[in-house]
């Protein structure tokens, strides 16, 4: 049985706030990876911005990773959507 990665923030079409406080709670322990594809992206960079520079000053973006994933449509055809992963890690002075 594969293992749950709960250090992960999948960005749907909720708004952005509800996505940052499940970020900060996992922030509080460990780094958290905000996903997204497609027209949700810019909602994740919304939510990394708003966690560093509102939320909890101090922490970092970690990796930045951009890809092109290959989706199968219901019809059988074959549609190219663009994804992004971006890591954030806590402060490293914690009070």
């Amino acid at each position: 049985m594969a293992k749950k990665d709960d250090s992960k923030v999948f960005i749907g079409r909720k708004k952005s706030m509800s996505y940052v406080m499940a970020a900060m709670v996992i922030l509080n322990d460990k780094p958290v990876r905000i996903l997204a594809r497609g027209r949700s992206i810019s909602r994740a960079v919304d939510v990394a911005e708003i966690i560093i520079r509102k939320f909890v000053p101090g922490s970092t973006y970690g990796e930045v990773l951009i890809d092109t994933e290959t989706i199968t449509n219901q019809d059988g055809t074959n549609t190219n959507v663009s994804s992004i992963e971006i890591e954030i890690f806590p402060p490293k002075n914690k009070k």
